[in-house]
């Protein structure tokens, strides 16, 4: 894949060590990007060599205020813009998005370490979203019935309500704040702060400019980087009205609980521990095949990774041979290399956090199948590499098979039937995501109906549904009422006004009496 070239003034003024390469990033404010005036950065990675390539700024308090100002200030023209010339202006930037498609792709798999077919999926879904935001008009309509009462009518109306704010991780650069946190919240009429991730903020930069390009008022979306102590501030303040965070359970529920406190609207998206439970009649290579792509694929830094499999004791040998012999087929190597199947993970700080948790496996007892702790490659032997890490023989008291180590780390549970994996999966505290390979239809029907899963998978290892439909985690995976995606997230982004209204004729306006439940009485 050629990157193209991004003709974007604002990243191309952006100062640049001539000696190191590395280009200092800005915030976009109001429309531009600006300097900051923290004397505090953060360095940002090539995973692939393990190279600083930018570094940005740890925005301070200030300019946090004064982003979300510029966002306050932005709001009423931009919620009184019809629904329609919203859409307009979102059907631009879905074809931005596609013209930049090659150079948004090479920059995110630069900093996340993604494959070019990873890098470019996580785009692609940024754009998908931006496409389901084009249908605004028809998805905020609202709802009427005549002759409520008699004589009164009731209509009800969807608004728009303010500020949004989002949280954004560091594992999808492009999808999780470009697609679902800014566009839906954006064509309902809000505007938008964004809290890009530190390690990652250069593909939402870039796509934030698209924005300008695209004819959005300034203002209407914003972008910064900062700690978590600046961070609070979108939670405690009083004009911003809702927030989307994407992270670590301990960080969710902290999110969750201050902003409720100040009166927002909360998604918190949290940790996961997916597991698959594989019955006997499942097609072994297949189904292999399947489970590598889950738990593998984004070196397994991924909510709806597939870490773990719950598979019946009279295959398991067979499943774990072939699960071993596909593995060594795959190529690891730099995100930029068309032939890599297996990515760096993002840090060295996350790589060294992976392999303390392999060790911590082995420590427990599971039986190491592959060890991917000596991963090197020869040419990047700087990146933060990882190779196919599989545990076999993961009992239910071992930490390694029940936590989220978001890595390319693979668990194998044992069990001797259906009922006692169903079990063994739902006495699991996080429900994002369940899967179940089997030929079985009856087995398939029953799991689909007993698992505490949100997102469920029959022969389907990542089953994330299309963006019309909502990603809906349960349990310690999501807090909030509302997910995002679909319905439930135009929901969420606005607010519900109903207005009931009567019409008197010549005999009713002399009428001296009026009924105690005037408007909403069904006598």
């Amino acid at each position: 894949m050629v990157p193209r070239a991004h003709h974007s003034a604002g990243l191309k003024i952006q100062e640049e060590n001539q000696m190191t390469k590395t280009t200092t990033l800005r915030p976009f404010i109001n429309g531009n990007y600006v300097d900051s005036k923290s004397e505090k950065y953060m360095d940002i990675y090539d995973p692939s060599t393990g190279e600083i390539i930018a570094r940005t700024p740890c925005c301070t308090k200030d300019e946090v205020e004064q982003v979300i100002a510029a966002a306050s200030k932005a709001y009423p023209a931009w919620a009184a813009t019809p629904a329609h010339k919203r859409a307009q202006l979102m059907f631009k930037l879905r074809n931005l998005i596609e013209e930049n498609m090659d150079d948004l792709t090479m920059t995110l798999a630069k900093e996340n370490g993604k494959t070019l077919d990873e890098a470019a999926g996580d785009v692609l879904k940024a754009k998908e979203m931006t496409e389901f935001a084009c249908g605004i008009p028809t998805l905020m309509m609202g709802e009427s019935l005549m002759n409520t009462s008699t004589g009164y009518d009731t209509t009800l109306y969807r608004e728009s309500i303010g500020v949004f704010a989002g949280i954004a991780p560091w594992n999808f650069p492009a999808m999780i704040p470009m697609g679902w946190m800014a566009p839906l919240a954006i064509a309902c009429g809000n505007t938008y702060v964004l809290k890009a991730a530190s390690n990652t903020p250069m593909t939402s930069l870039k796509i934030a400019e698209l924005y300008k390009t695209a004819g959005f008022p300034d203002g209407v979306i914003n972008v910064v980087t900062c700690s978590r102590n600046e961070a609070e501030l979108l939670m405690t303040h009083p004009d911003v009205r809702g927030i989307t965070f994407v992270g670590s359970t301990s960080v969710g529920k902290h999110v969750y609980a201050t902003a409720a406190t100040n009166g927002k609207r909360v998604q918190a998206l949290c940790e996961a521990k997916n597991h698959a439970l594989v019955l006997k009649d499942a097609p072994i290579t297949r189904t292999a095949a399947g489970i590598i792509n889950s738990a593998f694929g984004c070196a397994g830094e991924r909510c709806m990774a597939l870490p773990t499999v719950v598979v019946e004791e009279e295959i398991a040998d067979q499943l774990v041979a072939e699960i071993v012999r596909l593995c060594k087929n795959q190529k690891i190597g730099p995100a930029y290399d068309k032939t890599t199947a297996l990515g760096p993970v993002v840090t060295a700080e996350h790589k060294k956090n992976v392999i303390e948790w392999i060790e911590k496996g082995i420590a427990s007892g599971a039986k190491l199948v592959m060890d991917g702790r000596n991963c090197v490659v020869p040419g990047y032997e700087n990146g933060f590499y990882v190779g196919h890490t599989i545990f076999d023989h993961v009992g239910p008291e071992m930490a390694i098979g029940d936590n989220e180590v978001f890595g390319p780390v693979l668990c194998i549970k044992r069990v001797k039937n259906f009922e006692e994996g169903l079990a063994l999966m739902n006495r699991n505290p996080f429900a994002n995501g369940s899967v179940i390979f089997t030929q079985n239809g009856y087995y398939a029907r029953e799991f689909t109906r007993r698992t505490d899963g949100g997102m469920v998978g029959v022969n389907v290892g990542i089953p994330v549904p299309l963006g019309i439909f909502p990603f809906s985690g349960h349990k310690l995976s999501f807090f909030g009422d509302l997910h995002c995606h679909g319905k439930d997230s135009v929901r969420f982004f606005t607010e519900s006004k109903t207005v009931t209204s009567r019409w008197f004729n010549e005999d009713e306006m002399k009428e001296e009496k009026v009924s105690t439940w005037d408007g909403s009485s069904s006598l």
